[in-house]
């Protein structure tokens, strides 16, 4: 009965944690009871013996999972993996992912990484980690089984858009180290500037590169390739996203709490000059690329090629708890210049061109996107 009256306040309080309940508090007490009464038959009928400490953290997890894809419960173990992640250095795939319909969804690959070398792509869905089987399976979990020591293999199954058939990669795990920003000068008078990520340097390394490109005096397009950026820190995609306007709105959040919701606006001083800027997306530009590309498109200040992006909408907050693990919550919504959420939707470009190679990183010869915008810029 004590294990019972546990799991009851466990679940009691991130059932009122997630703010799910519009009904009389009478329901709510109906439903733990059936709670109770769920977890009373399953140690008593259940056919296996259960691990009580997993089938609480799938409950929790359960509970902020049926919130949203991007709401989560972080273990002690996956705590500590994604405070590691963050510091910029970190072993795996190298796949930013979420979680669509009980299966795990690609939302990109990372330049460069193990993943992206072998082939796996924006918009794949996860349905096999070597033998054991995904659906079912947590985010955390699944995250945890892809990880394991760098030089080690795993076998991942994917199901993707226009393939009948799986496709499997097999795939050594290497350490994985963020560089979020690259740089070329394309045909001697283009600026070519790739993001990867929005860490806490990306904006000043990207101001630093304009300083290096300004020098030339040849210079006079930029592009600003976002493709399969997943997106980070929500401060980074204000001030980028700055340097490139005068006036006007950036982006609007709003919160539960309405003293919570924001809105951030460009300061005066355009680093480029009003230059033209070209933009690339694809499927797997999300969130905070979505920041930047549909501010500047709103403010018809920069021309957005390629394809439409993911649709995250939505700003999360990382939570800790007593048990040192947290919780990933989402805690506001943002909204473009222009009023509107992008969530489920995405940013469209003004000129959709399909990606023509799975190698299209500074490959000007296979790269139909950055082809065209090289053709539009220099004519």
């Amino acid at each position: 009965m004590k294990l019972f009256k546990i799991y009851i306040c466990s679940f009691l309080f991130f059932f009122f944690l997630s703010n799910l309940v519009n009904s009389s508090e009478d329901d709510i007490y109906k439903k733990i009871d059936i709670f109770s009464e769920v977890l009373d038959k399953i140690n008593k009928e259940f056919v296996d013996d259960v691990n009580q400490s997993k089938a609480m953290d799938a409950a929790i997890n359960g509970v902020l999972q049926s919130l949203d894809p991007y709401s989560a419960y972080m273990t002690p173990e996956s705590y500590q993996s994604m405070q590691t992640e963050t510091s910029g250095e970190f072993g795996g795939l190298g796949i930013e992912v979420s979680m669509e319909a009980g299966v795990i969804k690609v939302i990109t690959p990372m330049d460069d990484s193990p993943a992206a070398k072998a082939g796996v792509k924006a918009g794949d869905y996860i349905v096999k980690i070597n033998d054991i089987q995904v659906q079912g399976k947590s985010l955390s979990e699944a995250v945890d089984i892809m990880r394991g020591p760098v030089g080690s293999d795993i076998e991942i199954t994917v199901r993707r858009r226009g393939e009948r058939k799986a496709l499997i990669f097999n795939i050594t795990r290497e350490k994985i180290k963020v560089a979020s920003v690259k740089s070329e000068i394309l045909d001697n008078q283009t600026g070519y500037l790739r993001l990867t990520s929005f860490n806490e340097n990306s904006s000043e390394q990207i101001k630093n590169k304009i300083k290096e490109f300004t020098k030339n005096e040849n210079l006079k397009n930029y592009i600003l390739d976002l493709r399969n950026n997943p997106g980070g820190l929500l401060s980074q995609a204000i001030k980028i996203t700055d340097f490139f306007l005068d006036d006007g709105e950036i982006v609007s959040t709003k919160s539960k709490k309405k003293y919570e919701s924001r809105k951030f606006f460009a300061k005066k001083g355009d680093l480029i000059n009003g230059d033209t800027i070209v933009i690339l997306i694809n499927y797997g530009s999300a969130s905070a690329s979505e920041i930047v590309a549909g501010a500047l498109k709103d403010h018809k200040r920069a021309i957005i090629i390629g394809e439409n992006s993911y649709g995250k909408g939505s700003v999360q907050s990382i939570i800790p708890l007593k048990n040192d693990g947290a919780i990933r919550l989402t805690v506001s919504k943002y909204y473009l210049p222009s009023g509107k959420s992008i969530s489920e939707i995405g940013v469209s470009p003004d000129i959709e061109i399909a990606e023509g190679s799975d190698d299209f990183r500074f490959n000007t010869d296979t790269d139909n996107q950055l082809k065209f915008a090289l053709k539009l810029l220099n004519g």
